[in-house]
């Protein structure tokens, strides 16, 4: 069993558990623009998607409306809000599960967390918004500390790294030193690479083959590799068909040293964890 202090709402434990080698988050995006069309959910479709993945052994659900695929546009506040509420707060109706914002705004985290949510998920690592580590602290939530070079509109222009592991391991130390100098419980630190943000096959391999040593190993990993382009510039396959590939990529990942994998394909993730189980592979 592992476990995460990553709090149930509602709920006076402070941790979640699983018998499985990692925890699954759900990926939900109240988006239009998000990079595969699976992942895109209106918001009378999102809550059933939600139960569904929970259903199918999600440990955590994992709310976007502002897509960060290469290319994008950054959207407002006021968008966020609108989208990623309600869905929060009908969620809440049927589930106190562990419910993540990807958001870099306080005041969306802040609207998200008066609805119910309990974790950020911040690709920006609190660089974006001033405001929202304080907020952080205050409230005692947890946070993913995530790399990105650039913004999404041009992070894919410069993206090879003379030393992609030594790079981002140390952007991401840097974050984490913020994050307790503002206060913020080391127990309530994760860290993510950021597979696919401004980086090429190279770093990502790199990435993926190292994680478990990211900040010294002294903070769980979460790994977003699902359906991503380095998956397709591996395997040949389109977005729709990256599903086979981006398991075997979890699978390695996992024994690697992630303790959440962020994905869209909730039910096929639960039964590639049971069978590394039930193997007993502890590493490659």
């Amino acid at each position: 069993m592992i476990s995460l202090p990553l709090s149930c709402h509602g709920k006076s434990s402070s941790e979640i558990s699983t018998e499985l080698p990692a925890f699954i988050m759900g990926i939900l995006n109240v988006t239009v623009d998000s990079f595969w069309e699976g992942s895109r959910f209106s918001e009378s479709q999102a809550v059933d998607a939600a139960l569904q993945m929970l259903q199918d052994g999600a440990d955590i659900i994992d709310i976007g409306a502002e897509s960060t695929r290469p290319g994008s546009q950054y959207v407002c506040c006021e968008h966020e809000i609108e989208k990623i509420i309600p869905v929060v707060e009908k969620i809440r109706c049927y589930s106190d599960c562990p419910i993540s914002v990807d958001t870099r705004k306080k005041k969306v985290l802040e609207a998200a967390h008066k609805a119910g949510a309990d974790i950020l998920n911040d690709v920006s690592a609190l660089e974006d918004d001033c405001t929202i580590a304080e907020y952080v602290a205050n409230e005692n939530l947890a946070v993913i500390l995530m790399h990105k070079r650039g913004i999404p509109a041009i992070m894919q222009e410069d993206c090879s790294y003379a030393n992609p592991f030594g790079s981002i391991n140390s952007y991401l130390c840097e974050r984490v030193a913020y994050a307790l100098e503002m206060g913020i419980a080391p127990e309530k630190l994760l860290v993510d690479p950021g597979i696919g943000f401004g980086k090429d096959l190279p770093a990502n391999i790199d990435l993926v083959r190292n994680c478990g040593s990211l900040c010294g190993g002294l903070y769980p990993v979460v790994m977003g590799l699902s359906r991503k382009t380095f998956i397709g510039e591996m395997t040949g396959c389109s977005v729709k068909d990256r599903c086979g590939g981006t398991l075997a990529a979890n699978l390695l990942a996992v024994q690697y040293g992630a303790k959440i994998l962020r994905v869209h394909d909730v039910k096929e993730t639960r039964n590639m964890l049971c069978v590394l189980e039930n193997l007993g592979c502890d590493s490659v």
